[in-house]
């Protein structure tokens, strides 16, 4: 747990608040590693702090916003002038009791300015929404009340998007009139601000075709052979080799695995959940080099008797690969596993923080180095 070459002085975070965001009213987090393991009762709003990483490591853009509100069906219907109404990500839900008033805010970044830049994702007056975005004829057109911005600002750059209200959130009670104009959202996409590479996993397993993206980008590499060893230490020194087959279309691709002395290669989808989450984890961790990765549930398909070397795997290929993880469980043998890889392995410098709820406020319990030794060693659970 220093803070040595590929550690925590190379991390994108290395510490967290979270204000007004979803359930989250306020959180602050004092340390995260290189791998933070998250661990609380369901509820207390573990996958909320993964969804505010999202956010922040997409800066807040529209895109990021929507496919979160689309993941929690979150919609608002947009009515044109001719009456035709459609369905809009609803935003309103991003914000900590749905507060639509002026001033709702959230934040999100490190805990001081002085460590990163710091995400503001607030509700406004819908003068601050640019041109050629709205025109003030369309703005005349809207009655009051009907229409607010939401203004997204990072470090020294803000935009300003319309903000789409559910039927009975507005001060009107109406959905939002919209005159139908396709792509006006790109607007924000103009001068973008770069953001880095942010890769979300879980709490399923990965699709056919996102498997093979990954697969494609570490072919005949070193993270090739991570990804295989990860499967071996599933299923045992009976996987031979691993290809991917098959092409784009109905059926799509798939990987195929080849064990022992077995004549045929077998589909990996027919070993087993846990087969296909360390092998995806294994890709996934690959693909998110210099950038964050995002766990949900981190023990979902994983035998107790690995999870050690499973953690093992993580700290080091994300320490490797210069990847800050965090991850989510509420599981003691996810968790026992974790203290013990990142006892062996302290360079990587992994980090278990337990999260409790306190009203509107979730608090953070960190444990130190001799804490996280004692539950390696004696088996004491923190959850």
């Amino acid at each position: 747990m220093s803070n040595g070459p590929g550690s925590s002085g190379h991390l994108h975070l290395t510490n967290l608040s979270i204000k007004g965001f979803r359930g989250i009213g306020s959180l602050e987090i004092s340390r995260l590693g290189r791998v933070t393991l998250l661990a609380g009762k369901n509820g207390v709003g573990k996958t909320t702090v993964l969804e505010a990483c999202r956010v922040y490591a997409a800066r807040g853009r529209y895109a990021a916003l929507s496919e979160l509100a689309n993941r929690h069906e979150e919609y608002a219907a947009a009515i044109s002038r001719d009456g035709t109404s459609r369905l809009q990500p609803n935003l309103v839900g991003l914000f900590h009791g749905r507060d639509v008033s002026h001033n709702a805010r959230i934040e999100i970044g490190p805990r001081h300015r002085a460590h990163g830049g710091r995400l503001r994702i607030e509700i406004t007056h819908p003068d601050k929404i640019r041109t050629p975005v709205l025109d003030e004829g369309i703005l005349a057109d809207l009655a009051d009340g009907e229409l607010r911005a939401l203004t997204i600002a990072f470090e020294d750059r803000e935009d300003a998007i319309p903000l789409f209200f559910a039927a009975g959130e507005s001060s009107a009670g109406t959905a939002t009139r919209w005159p139908r104009r396709e792509g006006w959202y790109s607007v924000r996409e103009d001068n973008p601000l770069p953001v880095p590479v942010c890769v979300s996993l879980g709490p399923g397993v990965l699709a056919n075709d996102e498997v093979a993206k990954y697969w494609d980008s570490i072919t005949l590499t070193d993270d090739e052979d991570r990804a295989v060893e990860a499967l071996r230490m599933a299923l045992g020194d009976t996987v031979k080799r691993v290809a991917m087959i098959g092409e784009e279309g109905k059926r799509g691709r798939r990987v195929i695995v080849r064990l022992g002395d077995h004549g045929r290669p077998v589909p990996l989808k027919s070993l087993g959940d846990g087969a296909t989450r360390v092998f995806g984890i294994a890709l996934v961790l690959a693909s998110s080099r210099n950038g964050y990765l995002l766990i949900d549930e981190a023990e979902n398909g994983i035998h107790y008797s690995v999870h050690r070397d499973y953690w093992r795997l993580v700290l080091q290929t994300a320490r490797a690969n210069n990847t800050q993880v965090l991850a989510t469980t509420h599981g003691w043998d996810c968790i026992r596993g974790f203290a013990q890889a990142a006892m062996e392995d302290k360079e990587s410098n992994g980090v278990l923080v337990r999260l409790e709820r306190d009203n509107e406020r979730v608090r953070a319990i960190e444990y130190s180095e001799s804490e996280l030794e004692t539950a390696a060693t004696q088996g004491i659970e923190f959850r």
